[in-house]
């Protein structure tokens, strides 16, 4: 887990409703947590699956796993917690923590039985974790565990992943939008750029520089090995499977740079995907370079470009056509997302600075503002670890991890003007 930096200070939002778990309904005032939702591994999170499925916590042997379940209260209070489990066989001993205390508990039966943990003061809301490890067990594994069972005054306000597990996992996606750009007409290039500070590249996040209404183009943290260099572009046929895309409305490759892989993707959309691995660094800060302009027989032409100050040079990624579209840059914006959803337990954070536009007149004009927006993960209230803000001289973008400094969606961000318009010759570009 990473230290949430000390420089946030966010407007606090404590949305005031209450869920309940998509388990069991709530019973006497008792809230019910899916651990298919809400629970990882804290010492090692790839491990999270399948440990953690569908069903909630199974398979578990290791006594050096620790499992963390996450749940936000609005309130303060008593708080009483129980777990629903059983085990496969024998006599299971956990421990149990939350807020400092631990206390151990024996299971030994074989069907689901809701199982006291204990009661416990909560002197803070915010996000809280109950933490299980196992100590003994004389069965094939520690426990199956698929509820977090909570009762009293402080479970009153209780928020939590309660459905769509996958995309709770994953944690809020939040977006920066840029409305000045609305206002110019005629909008051919947008440019950018991101710094992500040491130690916030974690697995997982998506950090994207110029989003628009057709696509969206960033970088990203694949795997420990690789890094890319992404571009993508909608088809306007709207499905998630690229196969169902008739040939007219498919994306068109135009041209690509040396080394960057091109095709298909689906799943949220479909449409054309280029993408270059290059192994950029966290500290340094990478600019990202965007054309769109309508093209012949109502066609519009998208391409990308990169700059790594370690290469040196502008690289191309690619060029798209998209057909059955006429426009310029339309709906500008940026984001932060986590893809991975066993690494939605780590925080991450970016700056996202100096951005300009430039019309098709010549005329380039600075972007100092910005709105903060998120995904219905957040908007629902499933997630609520998600803030934007300023931080020097740029906007910031952070979610996951359970930190609790959080800032009001909606809100409207403005930095101050750097007056450096970019340092790119159009006409040499690759």
């Amino acid at each position: 887990m990473k230290n949430i930096p000390f420089f946030l200070s966010f407007t606090i939002l404590l949305l005031a409703c209450s869920v309940q778990g998509p388990l069991g309904k709530s019973t006497s005032g008792s809230v019910h947590i899916p651990l298919a939702g809400n629970a990882w591994v804290l010492d090692d999170p790839l491990a999270s699956s399948p440990l953690i499925g569908e069903t909630g916590l199974t398979g578990w042997t290791d006594p050096a796993q620790s499992i963390g379940v996450f749940f936000h209260l609005a309130g303060t209070g008593k708080l009483q917690l129980s777990i629903r489990a059983r085990v496969s066989g024998g006599e299971s001993v956990l421990k149990c923590t939350f807020g400092g205390e631990t206390r151990e508990i024996t299971l030994r039966n074989a069907g689901w039985e809701v199982i006291p943990v204990g009661t416990f003061e909560v002197g803070q809301p915010g996000y809280q974790r109950l933490e299980l490890r196992g100590k003994t067990r004389t069965g094939p594994d520690f426990a199956e565990v698929a509820e977090l069972v909570l009762e009293g005054d402080a479970a009153r306000q209780v928020h939590y992943v309660k459905d769509e597990f996958y995309w709770g996992r994953r944690g809020p996606s939040v977006h920066l939008w840029y409305p000045q750009a609305d206002k110019v007409k005629d909008v051919e290039w947008f440019y950018s750029e991101i710094t992500v500070p040491e130690g916030q590249d974690v697995l997982g996040s998506y950090f994207m520089a110029n989003g628009f209404g057709e696509g969206y183009f960033g970088f990203q943290v694949n795997s420990d090995t690789e890094r890319r260099i992404l571009f993508s572009v909608w088809s306007p046929f709207e499905t998630d499977d690229p196969n169902h895309i008739p040939e007219d409305q498919k994306i068109r490759l135009l041209r690509k740079g040396p080394d960057v892989y091109t095709g298909e993707f689906g799943n949220e959309g479909s449409g054309g995907q280029s993408y270059l691995r290059y192994p950029w660094r966290a500290g340094v800060t990478y600019r990202f370079l965007l054309r769109g302009h309508p093209a012949a027989d109502n066609n519009t032409d998208y391409t990308a470009w990169f700059y790594a100050p370690e290469a040196g040079q502008w690289m191309l990624i690619a060029g798209w056509r998209r057909p059955q579209t006429r426009t310029y840059l339309t709906g500008l914006y940026s984001f932060l997302e986590n893809f991975i959803p066993e690494t939605g337990v780590i925080s991450r954070y970016a700056l996202y600075g100096n951005q300009w536009i430039r019309d098709s007149g010549g005329q380039w004009h600075e972007l100092t503002r910005a709105r903060l927006t998120a995904d219905a993960t957040a908007r629902k209230g499933n997630r609520l670890d998600y803030a934007g803000g300023l931080q020097d001289g740029a906007f910031f973008l952070m979610n996951c991890g359970f930190f609790n400094e959080r800032t009001e969606l909606d809100s409207d961000l403005e930095r101050l003007p750097t007056g450096k318009m970019p340092e790119v010759d159009l006409e040499a570009l690759p």
